[in-house]
Parts: C-alpha cells; structure tokens; sequence
C-alpha cells in the first residue's frame, strides 16, 4: 500500500507524457485520413483542378501583396525620408522574381496565363520605370520627387493594376465556382468523413493542449517571469513547484539560485558594511588622531616661541589650520563611510545627523525606535542616505519628510514636494542601487511618483531580532 502511494505521488514525466497524448493523437488522425482517403478516391480529380484554382488565387493574392508593399513602402520614404521605412519595398523589390514565376505558373488556363503575364509586366514597370527612380530622387535630395504629379501618377498605375489583380481573381474565381459544383456530389461522403475526424481531432487536440498548457506553457511562463525579476534585481522571487518531473526539477533548481544568489548578496553586503565600519573605526582611532595630537603640538610650540619670531609664528599658524582642515575633511570622510553616532547612538540618531546636514529642510519622525541588527541598521540608514541625496540632486524639493516604523517589520518612508514622475524606465542608477539593498535583506521597495506631486519611497525590510 505505501508503494502504491509512492507510485502515485511520484511526478509525471513531461516525456512519457507526451509521448502518451501524441500517440493517441496521431492514432486518431490516422484512422480519420484512412477514411478520408477512402472517401475521397472518387472526387481526386476535381478536388484537383479546385485545389489549383485556390493556388492561383493565394499567388494572385502573394503578387498584389508584394505591390502594396512597393507602393506602401516607397510612399512612406518619399513622406519621411527614413531609410527603415524601405524595408518592406526592399523585401518586396527581391521577392519580385520569384513571386513572378510563381503567379505566372500557377496560372489554370490560357486565357488566365495571358492575364498573369500582362500583370506582372505591369508590376515590373511600376517599379522599374516609377517607384525605384523615385526612391533614387528621394536619396539624391530632388525636390521634384515629393510633387503631386509623381504621387498621382503612382497612383493611376497602382489603380490600374489592382483593377487588373481584380479581374484576374473574378475569373478565377467563377473557374473555382464551377469546379466545385461539380464536385460537389462526389465531396460529400469526404466532407461528413472529413467532419467526423476534425471534430473528434480538435476535442483531442483541445484535451492535449489544455494539458500542455497546464503542465508545461504556464509553469514555463511563470518561470520566465520570474527569471525576468531576477535579472532585474529582485532576488527574493521564487518559482511555484510543478508536478511534471523536469518542469519541477528547473523550479528547485531555479529557486536554489535565487537563494544562494540572494545568500552571497547579502553576505557580500554585510561584508562590505564590516569593512566600511572597520575603515571609519581605524580613521577616527588612528590617522584622525595623530592628527589631532599634531595640532596640540604646534599649538604649544606655538605658545613657546617669543613674539619677536613672527616667521616662526606664522608658519606655525598656517600649519594649525592645514592640521584642523585635515582633521574636519578626515571627520568628513570617515562619516561618509560610516559615521560614529550609528555605531554609538543607533539608526535615529544617525538619520537626524544626516537631516541635519541636509541642504534641504528635512524632518524625521519615528515610532517605536530601538536598536535593531547591526546590519540591518546600517542597511537601512544607507538606504535613506540615497534617497535624501537623490532627493536633493534631482526632485527640486523645498522639504524632505523621513519617517521609521520599528515593528515586526522596518518601515522607512523618505516623501519629499519635488518634481515627481520617478518610475523603474526612469530610474537612475541611484536608486537601483538603492533596490539592491533593499532586496538584499528580503525588502520590498514601493516608488509613487505623480508627475508634478512629489515623489514618495515606502522600504520594507523584515527585522530578525
């Protein structure tokens, strides 16, 4: 009994599968073409003359076809004079002469033969003697070539010669009639054969492609789509699993890969964030403070020396203030690679000391603040520190508002009063790389951006205490 629920919970294989469905398939349409065959013995004849009728006509129509695309073609260059709207004529202009000896040998009579010939001479002509001589004059700069005399006798012959593709396919057409009136005794044993084995076909073939659609086409699709994230960015889209064997195998796999991937990001991230932390750390602790002790230094060597040295003395000032310059441009450079009162005082603090130093007027509101992963703190403070700068640089705002939610989950809104109409095709690199960080820690980045009101950024970033 257990191996018989293992047998049935085992997945389908997309191979034996199809392999089944195609079987039953092509035995159905076997069977229905031996009947059809069967049925059909006595009309092949004229089943015969009618199918050369239909061939006629499909050329008749491929040739008149091929002159709308010259006409279509060579009208739209002479309107615009960009080269991409000669690719139908061009593609046209070298399907003529096979396209030619195709209508002329489909031909069904004399008469339709004679018909066909003074066609496709007229064809030639159009666009020997006036539709590539015209593109010529269009290339060359003519004026002469967007005059109404050229447009209207392109027109009288393309006229012509559509009354001629019209008559051409009237008789044809009359031919066909006839032939199938008199096949229609004959046909009519094919045609209830031919009925029964298309529907019982098409139920087949609907049952078949249902199936395949539900087993293969959509978890195909949804694997595309969310392949399509991934390369996008969004590492925390995953693939819904499958029955069928392979299709289920390609949906671990897929998600196997988005998860090392989203892994090795955030690892790589956290990484860059110790180095980040350890480089400000060893820049305040070591470089900043010899320096410091520098100044101290010549401050008291300055106070040493008797007035009389004014040499001594000027020096010793120009030094003290190239020493407090390096010092404020090392305290600078050490905030931006990670500044301190993240470290001592948390996410809060240090997003108020961003907003303090902000050019434009910034407001920070929080609820529920306390210290989270170090982290996750410094991910999300990154975080605002883009989107203030990004705020600053692009949107024109007069003020920024920055809020912070701790719960369950952080919430981080940065709105400000700008120009508004940010959106993913508009999106710099600024805030792609924003995103990033947001999906590294399994967030979710929100853009609401009207065109003229503002543009307001919701980041969610799970918390894991």
């Amino acid at each position: 009994m257990s191996a018989g629920r293992e047998r049935r919970r085992r997945p389908l294989g997309l191979t034996s599968l199809t392999v089944a469905a195609s079987g039953l398939l092509a035995l159905l349409i076997g069977l229905a073409f031996a009947v059809l065959l069967w049925a059909i013995n006595d009309a092949n004849n004229s089943t015969s003359a009618r199918r050369a009728s239909r061939t006629a006509l499909v050329r008749a129509g491929n040739m008149e076809q091929l002159l709308v695309d010259l006409e279509t073609g060579q009208r739209g260059y002479v309107i615009t004079e960009h080269e991409e709207f000669l690719e139908p004529w061009e593609a046209a202009r070298k399907a003529l002469p096979s396209e030619v000896r195709q209508f002329t040998d489909s031909t069904t009579s004399r008469e339709q033969r004679r018909a066909a010939e003074q066609i496709t001479r007229g064809v030639e002509s159009f666009l020997d003697d006036y539709s590539a001589p015209l593109v010529a004059k269009v290339r060359s700069g003519d004026p002469a070539a967007h005059s109404l005399a050229q447009a209207t006798k392109g027109k009288r012959q393309v006229d012509a010669l559509r009354a001629q593709f019209d008559e051409y396919m009237s008789d044809e057409r009359v031919q066909l009639a006839e032939r199938t009136d008199a096949a229609g005794a004959n046909s009519r044993q094919a045609v209830l054969a031919a009925a029964i084995g298309l529907a019982a076909s098409m139920i087949l073939f609907t049952v078949f492609t249902a199936l395949q659609h539900r087993a293969v086409v959509r978890p195909v699709r949804g694997a595309a789509a969310a392949a399509q994230e991934l390369a996008g960015g969004d590492l925390s889209v995953r693939v819904t699993p499958s029955r069928i064997a392979e299709i289920g195998a390609l949906g671990t796999s897929f998600n196997s890969m988005a998860s090392s991937l989203q892994d090795s990001r955030r690892r790589i991230m956290e990484s860059t964030e110790a180095v980040h932390r350890r480089t400000a750390r060893d820049l305040h602790d070591g470089a900043q403070q010899r320096l410091v002790s520098l100044m101290i230094g010549l401050r008291l060597t300055r106070e040493l020396l008797p007035d009389t040295e004014t040499s001594a003395i000027d020096l010793l000032d120009q030094s003290i203030d190239n020493a407090q310059t390096a010092i404020n441009e090392l305290r600078e450079l050490a905030s931006g690679i990670y500044p301190l009162v993240l470290t001592v005082k948390g996410l809060v603090a240090a997003v108020r000391d961003l907003a303090s130093r902000c050019p434009v007027p910034t407001v920070v509101e929080c609820e529920g603040e306390r210290r989270i992963p170090s982290t996750i703190e410094s991910n999300a403070y990154f975080v605002v520190a883009e989107a203030v700068t990004n705020a600053v640089k692009h949107a024109r705002a007069s003020r920024i508002d920055v809020r912070l939610e701790f719960g369950e989950m952080l919430r981080i809104k940065v709105s400000d009063d700008g120009i508004g109409g940010v959106g993913k095709a508009t999106a710099g690199s600024g805030m792609t790389g924003l995103a990033d960080r947001v999906a590294a820690f399994d967030g979710k980045l929100t853009i609401e951006s009207p065109r003229g009101r503002g543009t307001t950024l919701l980041i969610q970033i799970p918390l894991r205490d």
